[in-house]
């Protein structure tokens, strides 16, 4: 059960143990609607103050987020779809839009936190006009396809509403907690686990493997088509790389030494400083609960590409290709509904990566995959063809999810994708090796 003193209020109890519905046995209005409850739910302890402030460019302000994805359905669908319909304020698409060219000029992204108007309450309402006028659209299967798209863009910002709120919080010299309470799973964390002798790793024969979207349902563009890839024997470690193994990464020198880092990856480190993960010191780390003490046998987040890389290098190891993370992952979710047993976001809750054996929940784990299309990727027409598709260079693919990916959201052929330095997001890696 889930408390809360309302709008801007402060969430006082902590997560429970429940089981988001499944979703399989939802229609597409009921599974539209829990989405946006979701997106409310997540913004219920942000005061107006909170909702609005930007950390960095490349974090956006929850009201931001909230925005967006209601302007996503009045855009794609209602402005499009409905008869007579007219826009709720004409004067909002330049605010909200993100980064769709079709659909013209719009503000900035490094400038979304100037956004202080309009209110928190009046994108509320505007949330509750778009739900309403949207109804007559809900069961009509010409328009399926389209919400399914708008269901799974807001999924991904809620994500973000997480990890950018959490940021713009960690840069409050106050430390500021967004929930009081830990995660209900904490007692679950898995022990540490030893580099080279881990309790177990998913061996593979190599040969051909078919890769990308194949079963029914949804799935992005940037997941298809469905295509063969020739994989060598190779082996993927059954549990995440953990803060532990990380300190010890550190206490080795892993920062200092140049032979680990990938050339950029260095400049990068000496440039901007880097001596350790996102939101550590000394022995503790920064949560959406405030500062709590770091536990060496949770897996390690908030790293880089670079990062992922050199730590790989200093283990004597390598990190996966998608195609090999993918190949395992087939065999490891849940039938017909992937991803649902991993420690992800079920309710408005805290997120705390807690460690397992499942391949997905608690953090992206980094491929060695650049962001590239597969053969004979097409766009789709449209503005909505802009979703993924120019996205396709200079980043690396991740694969399984996070504790603050709404579960049921990802799946085997799921390919996030970061530049090389972000880690803002709850990032981190599971080690592979050649056999």
């Amino acid at each position: 059960m889930v408390l809360s003193e309302g709008r801007g209020g402060t969430i006082a109890s902590s997560h429970s143990n429940a089981v988001a519905p499944d979703q399989r046995n939802m229609s597409l209005a009921e599974r539209y609607a829990a989405t946006r409850r979701l997106s409310e739910k997540l913004a219920e302890p942000l005061s107006e103050a909170d909702a609005t402030i930007q950390s960095m460019p490349d974090a956006s302000p929850a009201k931001w987020h909230l925005a967006h994805t209601t302007w996503f359905f009045e855009t794609f669908l209602l402005r499009d779809s409905l008869p007579g319909y007219r826009l709720h304020d004409e004067r909002w698409p330049f605010l909200f839009n993100s980064y769709y060219e079709a659909e013209g000029a719009r503000i900035a992204r490094k400038d979304r936190g100037l956004i202080a108007r309009p209110s928190l309450d009046e994108v509320h309402d505007w949330r509750e006009a778009v739900d309403e006028a949207i109804r007559p659209l809900l069961d009509d299967p010409a328009h399926a396809d389209l919400i399914e798209l708008g269901i799974a863009h807001e999924q991904q910002h809620q994500e973000l509403l997480l990890t950018d709120i959490k940021h713009a919080f960690f840069k409050n010299p106050l430390g500021p907690a967004m929930w009081r309470g830990r995660h209900a799973h904490e007692d679950e964390q898995a022990g540490g686990v030893g580099l080279a002798d881990g309790p177990d790793w998913h061996q593979h024969p190599g040969g051909i493997a078919l890769i990308g979207h194949q079963e029914g349902g949804f799935a992005f563009d940037n997941e298809g088509p469905a295509h063969r890839v020739l994989l060598e024997p190779f082996a993927l470690r059954g549990t995440l790389v953990t803060n532990g193994e990380w300190d010890g990464f550190i206490a080795d020198g892993g920062y200092r030494t140049a032979s680990l880092w990938l050339s950029d990856a260095w400049d990068w480190v000496r440039r901007c400083n880097i001596e350790a993960p996102l939101y550590w010191r000394d022995g503790e780390h920064f949560t959406h609960c405030g500062w709590e003490e770091r536990d060496p046998d949770a897996p390690v987040t908030h790293i880089s590409y670079y990062e992922a890389d050199a730590f790989a290098s200093w283990a004597g190891m390598r990190l996966p290709t998608e195609f090999e993370w993918e190949a395992i992952a087939r065999g490891q979710d849940s039938p017909g509904h992937p991803a649902d047993g991993g420690n992800q976001l079920d309710e408005a809750a805290p997120p705390l990566p807690r460690g397992g054996h499942d391949l997905f929940g608690d953090c992206w784990q980094f491929t060695r995959s650049a962001y590239l299309p597969y053969p004979r990727f097409a766009p789709a027409e449209g503005a909505v063809g802009e979703y993924n598709g120019k996205f396709m260079a200079g980043q690396w693919v991740l694969k399984g999810a996070s504790c603050t990916t709404v579960r049921g959201h990802s799946r085997p052929s799921y390919r996030n994708f970061f530049y090389p330095q972000q880690r803002w997001q709850f990032t981190g890696l599971r080690l592979a090796r050649d056999v």
